[in-house]
């Protein structure tokens, strides 16, 4: 039996929040698109998507209210504030949030949305992607109630090929906050690994191959071993979005008291990167670092 479309409102067309939206549209579900600039949501319009003139009106038009922003304030704003999705929420519909946030902060807005309006709020942050978006292969970690989880599926089935529910709201979140640890510090690793291999050397390019399947195996050393020895600067993501979820997990481990020594290493490197000017770019700018030529 063919399932309905799932009506779902996408909530910022950034890069991350136009692929999602771009992957509902082509597998034919109901998608209405607001965000503030209206060259981003016309070019989703032309995939087949509607565009709404305010986040309630996304909200009243449908089912899920799925959000892709990038900071707890700016989420809090479109949640909460004048003509936000609480102006036109109820307890039928279900906000998916697919930001990267505080946990903390995640937890108290669910709890408040859930209170006043009766919607409840499911935390998905992600990993994949734009690549993993666009061919529906994202990896996404929920927290929330398990009812939550299985309802998302509707819209999740489309996007993802790893969906798990971690725990109640905002595990999603802190698991998000252990990916990009794992990532920024094997992205530093890698660095250094290419640095090293040519200082002895050997062709770091070959590296990868020589490795696999060992227990230095990671795809992230599949994947950016050959590109960093390329000095390969082309863009897969961005330095400075790399340290505002580092800056949210060292916030979330001060919380906790949770010892990082080695994170906190990596921080200060990718806020080095910053003070030169290269968060805009690629996670390869570390090699100008360690080349020396950030200038």
């Amino acid at each position: 039996m063919t399932q309905a479309a799932a009506k779902v409102a996408i909530i910022g067309a950034g890069i991350m929040g136009s692929a999602i939206a771009t992957r509902l549209v082509e597998t034919k579900q109901a998608v209405t698109v607001f965000d503030l600039d209206k060259a981003k949501v016309a070019a989703l319009t032309a995939k087949g998507a509607a565009a709404a003139s305010s986040v309630a009106e996304a909200t009243r038009a449908s089912s899920f209210v799925v959000l892709s922003l990038n900071h707890a304030d700016i989420v809090r704003s479109v949640v909460f504030g004048d003509a936000g999705v609480a102006a036109a929420a109820s307890s039928e519909k279900l906000l998916i949030d697919m930001s990267s946030i505080d946990p903390v902060d995640t937890a108290q807005m669910a709890g408040k949305l859930s209170a006043e309006t009766g919607m409840k709020w499911l935390d998905c942050p992600l990993s994949g992607g734009v690549p993993g978006a666009l061919a529906g292969r994202l990896t996404v970690m929920a927290g929330g109630e398990a009812e939550d989880f299985e309802q998302a599926r509707a819209v999740m089935r489309h996007l993802c090929t790893n969906y798990t529910l971690m725990g109640p709201s905002g595990a999603g979140q802190t698991t998000k906050l252990i990916n990009q640890l794992f990532c920024a510090v094997l992205f530093q690793a890698v660095a250094e690994a290419v640095k090293l291999a040519e200082a002895g050397g050997v062709d770091p390019k070959a590296i990868p191959a020589a490795l696999k399947g060992g227990r230095a195996d990671s795809s992230i050393m599949q994947e950016f071993m050959a590109k960093f020895a390329a000095r390969d600067f082309s863009a897969t993501g961005r330095i400075d979005n790399m340290l505002k979820d580092l800056d949210s997990l060292q916030a979330f481990a001060l919380k906790t008291k949770t010892p990082m020594p080695m994170t906190g290493q990596v921080v200060e490197i990718h806020r080095l990167l910053c003070a030169a000017g290269l968060g805009p770019n690629d996670s390869a700018e570390m090699m100008r670092l360690l080349d020396g030529k950030t200038s």
